[in-house]
C-alpha cells in the first residue's frame, strides 16, 4: 500500500523487519519445543534467540540467487550461529514457518485494528446520543418519507460497525492457528505433542488436519470480514456525502483552517474524506475475491496463493486501519445543522405525515382503500403546489367528519419520537451482548 494511505504503526507490522522478527520467534519456539522433548541439546533455543540475527538487505541479496525467501532467511541467520545451527528449522517445512508467523502477524494487526474500531464505535455512539432527539426527515429512494432523528440514523451506523467488529474478531480467532506438521501435513517428522507445545507457546492453536499449509478458507473469511467492515464505512461515508449536498446541507465533514476545496472555485467545501473512504472501500471487494480464489490449491499445496497474500493481506489491514482513523476523524468533527434538518423536514409541506392521517381515518372506521385514495389525492395536489397538505385534507368532507380537530394531532412530529428511547435502550443491550449470544 502506498504511504499516502498507510499509518506508521500498522505499516511497521507489515515491514520486512517485522516479518523476519516473527520468523525468528517461530524458529526459536520450535527449537524450544524440541529441546523440551529431548530432540536437541539444552540451550539450543536460547542460543538461537541470543545469537540469531538477520539483515533484511542481505536476505534480499541471497534470495536473488536462491529464489527462495525462507532459505535465504535461514542462510542469513545461520551465519551468526554456532553448533546450534544444526537444529535450526529441524523437521520443519517452509510453510510451518511462514504460516505460523503469518498467524502472528494477523493477530498483531488485528489487535491494533480492533482498538481503532472500538474508538470509532465509541465516537459514533457519542454522536448518536447527542442527537438522539434531533428531528430530521427520513428518506427512502432519496424522497422524503417520515420523520426520524439524526441520532437514530447514527445509531444504525454504530450497530452496523459493531456487527463488523464482531465478525472481524471471529475471523481473527479462526486465523490464530499454525502448524509444525511438515511437508504434506502428516506430522511424520515431529510428534503432535511437540506441535501443540510449540504453538501454545506462541499463543496459537494447531490446524487440526493440515496439508502443507494452513487452510486458506480461514484467510478468505478474514478478508471477507475486512471487506464487510469497509462496506459499512462506505455506507456511513456515502450518507454523509448525500447530506452535505448543497440542496440538503444538513451535515458537513470537518473543513480545516486554510483548507481549500477547489483549484478553480474558492467557494467549494467538498466531502473529500468521505469520498476517499467510499473509493478505497471498493478495493476490499477485489481483495475478497482474490482471497476466495486462494482457497482451492492443488493437492496438498501449490504456491499460487503466496504472491496474492503478499499483496492483499498487508494492503487490507493497512487500508482498514487508515479508513478507521479517517472515519473516526470525520465523525468526531462532523458539523450537524439541526435548523437545516427542520427546514428540510418542513419543505414538503407536511406530506411526511400522510401515513398518520391514513391510519387515523381507518381507525375512525373508513375503509383503507377509500382513506388511501383521499390522502393520496390531497398529497398529489400538495406536490403540485395547489395548497398545503393539511388544508387540502381539512377541506375533504369525510376527513372533516371523521377526524375533526383531531386532524391537527396527525401533524405532531413528537409522535414519531415515541420509541426513540426504547430503540436506544435495545441497541445498547445488543452492543453489550457477547458474540455467541448474537449467533
Amino acid at each position: 500500500m502506498i504511504a499516502r494511505y498507510s499509518r506508521p504503526e500498522m505499516a511497521q507490522l507489515w515491514s520486512d523487519d517485522a516479518r523476519y522478527r516473527r520468523w525468528l520467534a517461530v524458529e526459536v519456539a520450535s527449537a524450544r519445543a524440541q529441546e523440551d522433548a529431548g530432540l536437541c541439546p539444552q540451550g539450543t533455543a536460547r542460543a538461537i534467540a541470543e545469537h540469531g540475527t538477520f539483515d533484511a538487505e542481505r536476505i534480499d541479496t541471497l534470495e536473488a540467487t536462491l529464489h527462495h525467501d525462507v532459505i535465504a532467511f535461514l542462510t542469513d541467520v545461520s551465519a551468526a550461529l554456532g553448533e546450534e545451527k544444526r537444529f535450526l528449522h529441524q523437521g520443519m517445512t517452509s510453510s510451518d514457518l511462514v504460516d505460523t508467523a503469518l498467524a502472528l502477524a494477523l493477530g498483531e494487526s488485528g489487535r491494533l485494528l480492533l482498538a481503532g474500531v472500538e474508538r470509532l464505535s465509541a465516537t459514533l455512539l457519542e454522536l448518536a446520543e447527542r442527537h438522539k432527539r434531533t428531528v430530521m426527515v427520513g428518506r427512502t429512494h432519496g424522497v422524503h418519507a417520515e420523520p426520524i432523528t439524526f441520532g437514530l440514523k447514527v445509531l444504525t451506523w454504530a450497530t452496523a460497525v459493531d456487527r463488523s467488529r464482531r465478525g472481524l474478531e471471529a475471523a481473527l480467532a479462526e486465523c490464530a492457528v499454525g502448524k509444525l506438521s511438515g511437508a504434506v501435513g502428516q506430522a511424520a517428522h515431529l510428534p503432535l505433542a511437540i506441535e501443540e507445545s510449540f504453538l501454545a507457546a506462541l499463543g496459537l492453536a494447531p490446524e487440526p488436519v493440515a496439508t502443507q499449509v494452513v487452510a486458506r478458507d480461514r484467510h478468505a473469511r478474514l478478508v471477507s470480514a475486512l471487506a464487510h467492515l469497509a462496506s459499512n464505512y462506505e455506507r456511513v461515508a456515502t450518507e454523509i456525502r448525500h447530506l452535505q449536498r448543497t440542496e440538503v446541507r444538513e451535515v458537513e465533514e470537518p473543513f480545516g483552517a486554510g483548507q481549500k476545496g477547489s483549484s478553480a472555485m474558492p467557494h467549494k467545501r467538498n466531502p473529500v474524506v468521505c469520498e476517499r473512504i467510499t473509493g478505497l472501500a471498493r478495493l476490499f471487494r477485489g481483495y475478497e475475491v482474490a482471497a476466495l480464489e486462494d482457497v482451492a490449491l492443488w493437492h496438498e499445496r501449490d504456491i499460487s496463493h503466496s504472491s496474492v497474500e503478499r499483496v492483499i493481506l498487508a494492503d487490507a489491514f493497512l487500508l482498514a486501519d487508515y479508513l478507521t482513523e479517517r472515519l473516526t476523524w470525520v465523525i468526531a468533527g462532523l458539523e450537524v445543522d439541526p435548523a437545516r434538518m427542520q427546514a428540510n423536514l418542513d419543505a414538503s409541506g407536511g406530506l411526511v405525515f400522510s401515513q398518520r392521517v391514513l391510519l387515523a381515518l381507518t381507525a375512525a372506521g373508513m375503509a383503507r382503500e377509500d382513506a388511501y385514495a383521499i390522502v393520496q389525492r390531497c398529497a398529489m395536489a400538495a406536490w403540485r403546489g395547489e395548497a398545503r397538505f393539511a388544508d387540502l385534507l381539512a377541506a375533504e368532507p369525510e376527513v372533516a367528519v371523521r377526524l375533526g380537530a383531531g386532524l391537527r394531532e396527525c401533524f405532531d412530529v413528537q409522535f414519531y419520537l415515541g420509541a426513540v428511547d426504547g430503540l436506544f435502550a435495545r441497541a445498547r443491550v445488543a452492543l453489550a451482548l457477547p458474540m455467541e449470544v448474537l449467533r
